[in-house]
């Protein structure tokens, strides 16, 4: 008898464990549930390309900030210009367009100038008339030029992460209706690409 109780015990122990590694039931692939999942990732890959991108603009805009001050302590500078140069570099993010407001793009057309013409006009301070610039200077330079190149990729990755969550809302827009709050009013999302 006093073998059988530690027995009864393991066995009651292995029974409960056993119940503890069962995997849960798998999501019916054709369920709303599914529908949110597919969708909860595919909203994750957008909103990842869109810090990536949103990081490397906010990088070169403090790379520029960097660039005008190291200018302004170089002798012969017209400060006042670079000052000007300066306020309109620090207005640009809050003049920068969002995922919703990206469907006029005309708002990304007016953001890609105003950078333009902060860059164009920091290129030109930063190629001293005679010599060459300093080391900070054609490395933050260097910096700019690398991540103003980086643009038309990281839209075009943003557009494709889009694309696929366009198309999944559009192909279950039964199932995520039926799931209502926020999946019932999802809408669309814009892309760079101009739409015919």
């Amino acid at each position: 008898m006093k073998k059988l109780v530690p027995l009864a015990l393991l066995l009651l122990l292995l029974a409960g464990l056993d119940s503890c590694n069962r995997t849960p039931k798998p999501i019916d692939p054709v369920s709303p549930a599914a529908a949110r999942v597919q969708l909860d990732v595919l909203r994750d890959s957008v909103n990842a390309r869109w810090t990536q991108m949103i990081a490397s603009d906010d990088a070169k805009v403090k790379a520029t900030s960097r660039v005008l001050q190291e200018l302004e302590q170089q002798p012969g500078t017209d400060r006042t210009l670079l000052q000007r140069v300066a306020l309109a570099n620090e207005r640009l993010p809050r003049r920068r367009y969002d995922q919703q407001t990206m469907v006029n793009s005309a708002a990304i057309d007016a953001y890609d100038v105003a950078q333009d013409s902060v860059l164009h006009l920091v290129y030109g301070f930063a190629q001293p008339a005679a010599g060459s610039p300093s080391a900070p200077v054609q490395q933050l330079t260097n910096d700019i030029q690398a991540a103003d190149s980086e643009v038309v990729g990281y839209r075009l990755r943003y557009d494709r992460a889009v694309k696929q969550f366009n198309s999944y809302l559009k192909l279950h827009q039964v199932e995520l209706a039926s799931l209502g709050g926020k999946y019932g009013k999802l809408q669309p999302l814009p892309l760079f690409e101009l739409q015919n």
